[in-house]
């Protein structure tokens, strides 16, 4: 059982925000990433697309495809039209060997809206989690045949943000469906990641670590402002520059013996945060506390 560190391209180009370092060359955050000492990148915006393409650019810095965000409609889509609108990047995923498919509901998520505060978050009824529910568990039954581990991602705006909406996600679906479990997000939402992991292990298929400044998140939320202003006020830091304690996180994925990748994901403005210089601490701060939890990282 051995875990792995990769990086969200989040730090250097965001793609909600293309304002935000939407001029860097993906060669640089590639060379960055290798140079950090990352052994692997999520998808984004400035990846092609095409395998023949990709595969000998990753091979030539030494990093593999993780797995990437895929935005679903599931709350509007049956589960055939999300089938057929994932097809190429499930397609891709392949391709490349990743093991991993990260979906979240997209389709009323109000996180890349600049107008909606973030106290607009919607939510279910019982009618629309029980066909939501229906419609995740049939997409990661076809994921899975696929090869890979569906992995949902709960999220601030969408319907799984608070404590409430994970415990309807965990108790409507079957352990078919995975959760990426992201720890900002979890914070922010409300939710004790510790507790979701000691809880419900089988459930955690990925996981996505940002730290948070809970001081500027609620300034942002008690003046109305949107997620995306968040961002911008910096409520996203690595792990070991804000308020979360990673000991515990690392000590909690350790007792349940998780295997597979750690993501260091933080959304900042590179030219405030550069993402060399974050990267390497959020890396450094985890390789620590996972050394220190007895995760033992592969070769």
């Amino acid at each position: 059982m051995t875990i792995r560190f990769g990086v969200s391209p989040i730090a250097w180009v965001n793609d909600d925000m293309p304002e935000l370092g939407g001029d860097t060359p993906l060669e640089t955050i590639l060379s960055d990433a290798r140079d950090i000492g990352f052994a692997g990148v999520e998808l984004g915006g400035k990846f092609p697309r095409d395998p023949a393409v990709l595969k000998p650019l990753m091979a030539g810095y030494g990093l593999d495809i993780v797995g990437g965000w895929f935005s679903g409609n599931l709350l509007t889509h049956s589960v055939d039209a999300e089938i057929a609108a994932a097809k190429d990047h499930l397609a891709l995923l392949k391709a490349m060997g990743s093991t991993v498919f990260v979906h979240a509901e997209t389709s009323n998520a109000i996180h890349g809206d600049k107008t909606k505060p973030l106290t607009a978050t919607p939510q279910l009824d019982d009618g629309q989690w029980k066909t939501f529910a229906r419609r995740l568990s049939d997409l990661a039954d076809y994921v899975t045949a696929q090869g890979l581990k569906f992995a949902y991602h709960h999220h601030l705006g969408t319907v799984v943000e608070r404590p409430a909406d994970l415990k309807a996600f965990l108790l409507r679906t079957g352990t078919n469906v995975g959760l990426t479990l992201d720890t900002g997000h979890a914070a922010l939402g409300g939710i004790d990641a510790v507790d979701v992991i000691r809880t419900h292990p089988r459930r955690v298929a990925h996981v996505h670590c940002k730290d948070v400044r809970s001081d500027v998140f609620r300034k942002v939320r008690a003046e109305g402002r949107s997620f995306l202003d968040g961002v911008l006020a910096g409520m996203f830091t690595v792990p070991g520059d804000g308020d979360l304690d990673y000991g515990r996180i690392m000590q909690a994925l350790a007792a349940v013996g998780y295997s597979g990748w750690i993501i260091i994901e933080a959304e900042q403005d590179p030219e405030i945060a550069d993402p060399r210089i974050y990267g390497e601490l959020g890396l450094r701060t985890l390789e620590r506390e996972a050394a220190a939890a007895g995760l033992k990282k592969a070769a």
